[in-house]
């Protein structure tokens, strides 16, 4: 193919190419098997289960989540492509791999950042929050972006050259603290994302809001960030991994062959002797 030779090969842009594509193909199948298994899981007993031949995985009765395939993965990956540096097509496959790894283990970000099993919580958001964002960072650097926005030009001096990049990651933590964490990680490679985001109104719950705003500049920013901004992330947050888990009380099934067997029902209570 002449096109990706020339486009891709040639301009040393095909580690990125692979990268990204594990990445989003394998976001897109897990997320799907993870909706197979919630519907099996949710599912009538008296109706044919919806997940297909789906199910956890248990290992001596410990339920393995898919972030430690994951982390495995990008372990790997990254040790052969430091060790060996390999030529095509092996770097391609290494950064492919990388790319899988990386959606395993940033699909349940949010379990390893709360410590718990929040997949289809509130709280597991975060995953999702984290896969867009590692999906952005994985598109900019394929489009060639350095780290830091600029390389420094011939003619350029250095001093003039820091205070830019000075400048570039200071907007980048702007946006951060006025909490778009997505618009200062994007910005680290897209200066003017990072420009604009420090430019405008802080969110309202941000550390930058709380300690900077005066009560008029607070109300405005809770205008800009409204239940008409929110409804509209809940309804991509939706859309790409599933809805909130409605029914709390649903608990996570037990691994096989640690149920406990049932031994008929539960003997009364002992009634307290009555003194004579």
């Amino acid at each position: 193919m002449v096109w990706y030779q020339q486009f891709f090969v040639e301009t040393g842009r095909s580690a990125a190419l692979w990268a990204l594509v594990g990445f989003l193909v394998t976001f897109t199948v897990t997320r799907g098997i993870t909706r197979r298994i919630r519907a099996k899981k949710s599912a009538p007993v008296d109706e044919p289960a919806a997940g297909g031949g789906f199910s956890d995985i248990y290992i001596g009765g410990v339920h393995v989540h898919h972030q430690v395939w994951g982390i495995l993965l990008v372990l790997l990956s990254g040790l052969l492509e430091f060790r060996f540096t390999p030529d095509a097509p092996w770097r391609e496959i290494l950064a492919a791999l990388f790319g899988v790894g990386a959606a395993l283990t940033l699909d349940e970000f949010a379990l390893w950042f709360h410590l718990d099993d929040v997949y289809w919580g509130e709280e597991g958001r975060k995953s999702i929050d984290a896969i867009l964002i590692g999906g952005a960072l994985g598109a900019v650097l394929l489009m060639e972006a350095s780290p830091v926005g600029s390389t420094q030009e011939e003619g350029v001096d250095t001093w003039l050259y820091t205070v830019l990049v000075v400048f570039h990651l200071a907007t980048a933590g702007v946006s951060v603290v006025k909490g778009k964490l997505a618009t200062g990680l994007i910005g680290i490679v897209v200066p003017i994302v990072a420009l604009v985001g420090a430019i405008r109104l802080a969110k309202p719950s941000s550390v930058w809001a709380r300690r900077r705003y005066s009560e008029k500049k607070m109300n405005r920013s809770h205008q800009r960030f409204d239940d008409d901004y929110l409804r509209r992330r809940e309804r991509l947050r939706d859309l790409i991994g599933g809805t909130v888990q409605d029914d709390q009380a649903m608990q996570t099934p037990a691994a096989p062959g640690s149920q406990q067997p049932d031994d008929g029902p539960a003997a009364p209570a002992r009634q307290p002797e009555r003194p004579a």
